[in-house]
C-alpha cells in the first residue's frame, strides 16, 4: 500500500506580512492569496521492519534510521519531515514509533516565495492524516501545520501559507487578535479567473541550491526585522503593515468587480509598502530585474513572499502578454504562466 498526497503552492496577492503573529496579535492581520497548479508531494509506504527511511528529492537529503518515537532536529536536514513525524507520533500515536518509507518533492525551490516549506508540511501531514485515519478537519490541519513550523521547530514566518495549502483556491484570510483565523473563500466566476490568468505571469531568477539557502537566510532576516519593527512599535513599519492589511480587503473588491486597473495599482502600492517594512526586502539586483520587466510592458510587479528574491508576480495587459514574455526571455531566469487551482491538500491510497 502507498499513501500519496499533494498540496498546492500559493501566490500572495495582498497583505503579506500582516500574518506574522507579532503584528496580527496586536492589530489583526489580513491577506489575499490564491493557490496555483504547482505542488508539494509526499508518498508514504508503511514498513514492518522497524526502520524509518526518508528521501527528499527536491533538496537531495535522505535519512535511514531505526524507528524511534522522536527524530532529533539537526540543522536543516529534513527538519520539516522530522517535525511533522514527531508531532504526529506524540499527539496521535500514543508516543509509539512508526515504521515507513517517505518520499517528497516540490515543484518550486525552497525559499522561492510560494510558501514551499509550509506547503510541504501540509503535504506530509495530509499523508499521515490519510494513513492513520486522523480525520483532521481543514482548520485543525492548518493550525497544526502552523504550530509544527512556528512552535515545535521555531521557524520564522507567518500563518497564511498553511491555510492556503489546506483550503486551496482564492481566499481572503483574517488573522484575529485572539489568535483565531477565518478563511473567507472567494467564489469567482470563470471569466474572472480567465482574465486573471491571462494577466499574470511568474518569473523566477533560477537560483542554484546554494543561493536558495542564502534566500532562506535572507527571508529569515527580513521576517526578523519586521518582527522587531512591530514589537518595538516603529511607526514606519506599523504604518506600512496597516496599509498592507487594508490593501488585502481592497484587492478582494477589485477582483470581484473586475477593476483590473485598480488591481494593478494595488499591486504597485503593495510592493512599495512592503519595502517600507524592512530595508532588506529589496535590493539593487532585484530592482534591476523589476525595472527590466516593467520596461518590457508589465504594468505592475511584486515579490510573492517575504522579499529579497524568489518568484516575482507580474501583471500585464493580456494583449501585451506574449510581447512581455519574449522580452523577459532576455533575463537569466524563467517565466511561468499562472494557473489557479480550486482544491487544497488532497491524499489517496494506491493499493
Amino acid at each position: 500500500m502507498k499513501i500519496r498526497s499533494k498540496a498546492p503552492l500559493r501566490i500572495g496577492l495582498a497583505g503579506g506580512g500582516t500574518d506574522i503573529e507579532t503584528f496580527s496579535s496586536r492589530y489583526g492581520g489580513a491577506v489575499l492569496n490564491a493557490t496555483i497548479g504547482m505542488y508539494a508531494y509526499c508518498t508514504i509506504i508503511p514498513r514492518g521492519d522497524g526502520v524509518i527511511k526518508i528521501n527528499s528529492y527536491d533538496n537531495n537529503n535522505s535519512l535511514e534510521t531505526k524507528a524511534v518515537p522522536f527524530l532529533p532536529i539537526e540543522g536543516d536536514n529534513l527538519i520539516l519531515h522530522r517535525g511533522v513525524y514527531n508531532r504526529v507520533v506524540k499527539e496521535f500515536n500514543g508516543g509509539k514509533a512508526l515504521s515507513f518509507e517517505m518520499s517528497t518533492s516540490n515543484d518550486a525551490p525552497v525559499g522561492s516565495g510560494l510558501g514551499t516549506s509550509s506547503t510541504m508540511v501540509v503535504a506530509i501531514l495530509e499523508a499521515f492524516n490519510r494513513w492513520l485515519g486522523l480525520n483532521l478537519d481543514k482548520y485543525r490541519m492548518a493550525q497544526l501545520a502552523y504550530e509544527i513550523e512556528r512552535q515545535d521547530l521555531a521557524l520564522a514566518g507567518g500563518k497564511q501559507d498553511q491555510y492556503a495549502a489546506v483550503f486551496g483556491g482564492f481566499n481572503y484570510i483574517e488573522f484575529k487578535k485572539d489568535g483565531s483565523t477565518v478563511v473567507n473563500a472567494l467564489r469567482l466566476d470563470k471569466s474572472r479567473l480567465n482574465e486573471l490568468e491571462s494577466s499574470l505571469l511568474l518569473y523566477y531568477g533560477g537560483h542554484s541550491r546554494s543561493s536558495a539557502k542564502m534566500q532562506l537566510e535572507l527571508t529569515k532576516n527580513i521576517i526578523s526585522k519586521q518582527i522587531e519593527g512591530t514589537t518595538s512599535g516603529e511607526s514606519k513599519t506599523l504604518d506600512a503593515m496597516e496599509k498592507l492589511k487594508a490593501s488585502a480587503a481592497e484587492m478582494k473588491d477589485f477582483i470581484f468587480t473586475g477593476d483590473m486597473d485598480a488591481f494593478a495599482e494595488n499591486m504597485r502600492q503593495g510592493w512599495e509598502q512592503k519595502k517600507r517594512t524592512s530595508d532588506i526586502v529589496s535590493n539593487k539586483e532585484l530592482e534591476e530585474v523589476i525595472a527590466c520587466v516593467l520596461a518590457g510592458g508589465a504594468e505592475a510587479v511584486k515579490v510573492s513572499g517575504a522579499g529579497g528574491g524568489g518568484f516575482l508576480l507580474v501583471y500585464c495587459n493580456p494583449i501585451n502578454r506574449q510581447r512581455l514574455i519574449n522580452h523577459m526571455a532576455n533575463l537569466e531566469g524563467k517565466t511561468y504562466p499562472v494557473n489557479f487551482t480550486k482544491y487544497g491538500a488532497e491524499s489517496w491510497i494506491v493499493e
